[in-house]
């Protein structure tokens, strides 16, 4: 039997698209928690598809055995005439997780994103308007106050940082870590978006260990990827073109990623996420294909061990 140290779940956007809302919008909540159960998995996120009551969705993850683990929240901290109604918007979504004992809140500044959710912004930009020094001061003192409400409510902030926003390259997430507490701030360890943002994942993940509370499992298409950096695609381009898809079916290498989790018994949550076109890459075989994958690197690794005792 594979012994894999970490809680291993699967996000429904391998399923339903969140930013290409055309992929799998055919899909029911109720088919897409089957199929994830089916697969064995515990863990999950808020997908859009889920239903929006509290008592309907404890019912449905209750039918279906499953755990919610967080849910993606967008702040607009880098313009300080948000913050207040920012942060009460924060204390509601964190009100609403603890409901289902998620640990951990999924935490992004929008700011300039090319995501289509800054609201200032048009539709499928190519360019991310970069923070100012003014836009990190403010940026960082609002996810410090909402690192406070996660605190007071025994949960974690953890900052995704994420392909098309302002917190993407290595410089960037290296500001926010030196900038932010790190009592109050964490981090949301993402293999795909630390990649197409310019950084070594593997060198991301043993920098930032001690700040990492969430995992999620992302592959990249090296080809797609080239072309989206030629012709300056939009993320939801990349998207799109298929770009994401599920550990072991792109070009990173997750052998020395997990050997590190291994070494460091990391026991949190690691998601698998594809985020691609369910009709071109049918979900629960990608599922099923980077289970397998991810197993058989555990067992190598514990073999390997076994034979140096």
């Amino acid at each position: 039997m594979t012994h894999i140290p970490f809680n291993l779940g699967i996000h429904p956007i391998n399923w339903v698209g969140e930013d290409v809302l055309e992929h799998g919008d055919h899909y029911s909540y109720q088919q897409v928690m089957s199929e994830i159960s089916s697969l064995g998995f515990k863990g999950t996120e808020v997908s859009r598809k889920f239903p929006k009551d509290p008592q309907e969705l404890k019912k449905a993850l209750l039918d279906y055995n499953l755990q919610l683990t967080t849910q993606w929240k967008s702040v607009l901290f880098s313009d300080p005439k948000n913050h207040k109604n920012e942060l009460q918007a924060y204390q509601e979504h964190v009100k609403f997780l603890k409901q289902f004992d998620c640990k951990v809140v999924s935490t992004a500044e929008i700011g300039g994103s090319i995501l289509n959710q800054d609201p200032r912004r048009g539709q499928d930009e190519t360019e991310v308007l970069r923070l100012d020094e003014d836009g990190w001061k403010y940026m960082v003192e609002g996810l410090n106050k909402a690192g406070e409400i996660c605190r007071d409510n025994g949960m974690y902030l953890v900052y995704h940082h994420h392909a098309g926003t302002v917190v993407e390259q290595p410089e960037e997430i290296d500001r926010l870590m030196e900038m932010s507490d790190p009592n109050l701030v964490h981090l949301l360890f993402d293999t795909g978006h630390g990649y197409y943002g310019g950084n070594d994942p593997l060198s991301l993940l043993k920098k930032y260990y001690n700040r990492i509370k969430y995992i999620h499992l992302k592959d990249v298409r090296q080809e797609i990827l080239n072309q989206a950096r030629q012709n300056k695609y939009s993320i939801r381009s990349c998207i799109q073109n298929g770009m994401f898809t599920v550990p072991g079916d792109g070009c990173l290498d997750f052998k020395p990623i997990f050997l590190e989790l291994f070494e460091h018994g990391y026991d949190g949550w690691a998601l698998i996420e594809g985020e691609q076109d369910p009709l071109i890459c049918n979900p629960y075989q990608y599922a099923q294909k980077a289970k397998t994958y991810i197993e058989d690197i555990f067992n190598s690794l514990q073999e390997e061990k076994t034979s140096i005792f």
